[in-house]
């Protein structure tokens, strides 16, 4: 009895050889008319366990996934032209870097190293990249992909870069030269390049605001626990300056909630302006959204202004300005100062989105609008 298992069909071949054998004259090969063969499925491999180590299946892993998929039919397409055994190598090495990256198993801190240095996601698309170089600029039939190639290279490429005035001359022969493939392999680097530079370029932004909200949590909680310990050494009373009463935000006197409420009344504020950002950001299937990050600035900026304007207020900056005489009226404008954040915050909300702007995961060779290369 012969075992044999058929790639990719999930059938296990069991072929019998023994009644052929022994039907056949000694030193005589067996027929294949006296073979009996019969299928049996194959057993299926059970999933791996769940754990830490399981990998997760992100937005960007699918883009990488599908895009090396293709790669690798043009690649197999390739097998038969003559000349192109040094490009096709060179995409499979590449193409086999992203396999391994999108099957690495990794522990949870592991992931947490991952995430904020980037270089599981900058690693694949470079390698991604560096793989559909290679199979582009060998592809037998380049003339017909020009016209996609070059709207995809002035997304990013300036007009006066000769990288893309040599490819916008190029009419390549059938099958292209050397120097054809040179001319497209460069142009489609410089593409990828101000692709892969974009997107480093958000991560490190990403890491910054990371870094900011981390300050702001800490300032405010230390803010919050001074209020506690010691009610009234971070003031948020304010003196009616007609009749000299003293309006507190949870109460007549002094408490040790005050800083705290008047902290969730400037993020409720601040949260306001958060969710108009939400609304008027259009998705992005890149690896580094800066939205989420953006509106947590927001949010912690707007309860810390709070402090400081009640401050302001206590402190009788505002005379003559603004004139609180209730309670409600001191808390509404904790809500105000907490709103008042998006003054600053726009400036940032301006820059995320230059930078956004320049980082797209997928190409757009249809309609080449800026920045919609990756």
């Amino acid at each position: 009895m012969r075992r044999s298992i058929t790639p990719g069909s999930g059938v296990v071949v069991m072929a019998d050889r023994d009644v052929s054998e022994r039907k056949s004259a000694p030193g005589q090969a067996p027929r294949v008319s006296d073979l009996r063969v019969t299928l049996e499925p194959r057993a299926e491999q059970s999933p791996p366990s769940a754990g830490w180590g399981r990998p997760r299946v992100t937005d960007w892993q699918l883009a990488v996934e599908s895009r090396a998929r293709r790669i690798h039919g043009e690649l197999a397409a390739l097998e038969d032209v003559p000349g192109t055994e040094v490009e096709r190598a060179t995409a499979a090495r590449a193409l086999d870097v992203v396999d391994r990256i999108l099957q690495e198993r990794r522990r949870w801190w592991q992931s947490v190293a991952a995430w904020w240095s980037g270089w599981h996601i900058e690693r694949a698309w470079r390698a991604l990249h560096e793989a559909e170089v290679a199979v582009v600029s060998t592809d037998p039939h380049l003339a017909a992909h020009l016209p996609a190639l070059r709207e995809r290279v002035a997304t990013y490429v300036h007009d006066d870069d000769r990288r893309r005035r040599a490819l916008e001359e190029l009419r390549p022969a059938e099958p292209p030269s050397r120097a054809d493939r040179v001319v497209v392999a460069d142009a489609l680097c410089a593409t990828f390049d101000a692709s892969d530079d974009a997107h480093a370029g958000a991560r490190a932004l990403r890491n910054k605001l990371v870094i900011t909200a981390a300050a702001l949590v800490v300032l405010n909680t230390v803010l919050g626990v001074a209020g506690i310990v010691r009610p009234g050494m971070v003031p948020m009373c304010v003196q009616v300056q007609q009749t000299q009463r003293v309006i507190c935000p949870a109460g007549p006197a002094p408490g040790p909630v005050d800083v705290w409420l008047v902290q969730m009344l400037g993020a409720f504020g601040a949260l306001v302006a958060g969710v108009i950002l939400l609304i008027r950001r259009r998705p992005s299937l890149s690896p580094y959204v800066l939205i989420g990050y953006q509106a947590l600035i927001k949010v912690l900026l707007g309860a810390g202004l709070a402090v400081v304007g009640v401050l302001g207020l206590g402190a009788g900056v505002t005379d003559g300005l603004i004139c609180v005489t209730s309670q409600a009226g001191l808390l509404l404008w904790s809500v105000l100062l907490g709103y008042s954040q998006q003054v600053g915050t726009r400036l940032l909300d301006n820059y995320a989105d230059q930078v956004m702007d320049q980082v797209r995961p997928l190409p757009d060779t249809s309609a080449a609008a800026p920045g919609t290369v990756r």
